[in-house]
């Protein structure tokens, strides 16, 4: 049987200048939206997922009223983040990861995105699993032996359904969003991430929570414990911090997808930045252009030589929408090039 190739990029140097940042945010952004297609969406499309052009992915995307779409988008920025080795991101949970378990390595933390959704296609959960390695084990609190990854994991990917097959101390580990650990340590964390601190919840295996500033008392920017929740909690910090850099972007993404699907501009859409406005112009410049052709023209102008892949091959049974006919005439359009901001 054929398996589809999967590419996992790797940042290998910290993004370090402004405009850089809020191209790679912008491209998290943009992986958040084709993530969040359904097959019923894929199916109204006509169109394999890898295929979808950015108006398509318009004329599907509801940036005004899906307010998921923004956790989404929140979580796939954090993600990368950590990945990047963005030290807005990556310092203050290291000192929450520190805090967690004094043995952890004095490394850059990495990160492993889950979430049980993501898990119902077959090879996903073995991706995660191959990618943490076999020696590794989840920490969750208080006293006792870990849990190694692999057989716990792939219990978790069933959802709230596992409880009832997961051991007390990691109950509630398939809430979990992101994995995260210190380069090359096999001691892993539950970890996970809220666009909002008021949707915050904690729960039986989780160690780490990841949240975005508010005017909540409990919520400035920083890593604090929450007893309430039981969890170390990294604030990062808004407008200063990678907030405004999250903010910047997303309102950059979604004003160009709402421009291109056509759609009405809701009245308390913010303008973002200058650079930002930038961006969102040389978006709309591509409306025939595959979603993934967009990042890929992202991932080059934020990190230019910042960037290795390594490939591997997953095995996923093939949904009903790739054997669809293709309806629509094969459209050609102009490679997607992204200008310097500075």
């Amino acid at each position: 049987m054929s398996k589809p190739q999967v590419t996992f990029i790797e940042q290998n140097a910290p993004i370090d200048e402004y405009g850089r940042a809020l191209y790679a945010v912008s491209r998290s952004v943009l992986r958040a939206m084709l993530d969040t297609l359904t097959e019923e969406d894929l199916t109204d499309l006509n169109t394999p997922l890898l295929d979808v052009r950015m108006r398509q992915l318009a004329k599907v995307a509801r940036v005004d009223r899906d307010k998921g779409l923004r956790g989404d988008g929140f979580e796939w920025a954090v993600h990368e983040a950590i990945l990047g080795k963005e030290e807005r991101v990556i310092d203050p949970l290291h000192h929450a990861m520190r805090k967690a378990s004094k043995f952890v390595k004095d490394a850059a933390p990495q990160s492993l995105m889950f979430g049980h959704e993501r898990a119902r296609y077959l090879g996903f959960t073995d991706a995660v699993v191959d990618a943490a390695g076999a020696q590794s084990y989840i920490l969750p609190e208080g006293s006792g032996r870990p849990f190694h990854f692999g057989t716990w994991v792939a219990n978790a990917a069933q959802g709230k359904v596992a409880e009832a097959f997961l051991p007390p101390r990691i109950q509630q580990i398939w809430k979990t969003d992101l994995f995260v650990s210190a380069e090359d340590d096999a001691r892993h964390f539950a970890a996970t991430v809220k666009s909002n601190f008021d949707l915050l919840e904690g729960g039986r295996g989780l160690r780490i929570g990841i949240v975005p500033e508010s005017t909540h008392p409990l919520n400035r920017a920083g890593v604090r414990y929450s007893p309430a929740h039981r969890l170390w909690i990294v604030t990062l910090a808004d407008p200063n911090g990678f907030m405004g850099l999250f903010n910047d972007a997303y309102q950059a993404v979604g004003r160009a997808i709402i421009t291109l699907g056509k759609q009405p501009l809701p009245a308390y859409w913010t303008k973002p930045s200058a650079k930002a406005q930038r961006i969102e112009e040389q978006l709309k410049k591509y409306p025939d252009a595959t979603v993934i052709d967009i990042e890929s023209a992202l991932d080059e102008a934020a990190q230019q030589d910042l960037v290795s892949a390594k490939e591997r091959l997953v095995g996923v049974n093939a949904p009903n929408w790739l054997h669809i006919k293709q309806l629509a005439p094969r459209i050609i359009s102009p490679k997607p090039r992204f200008d310097k901001l500075d």
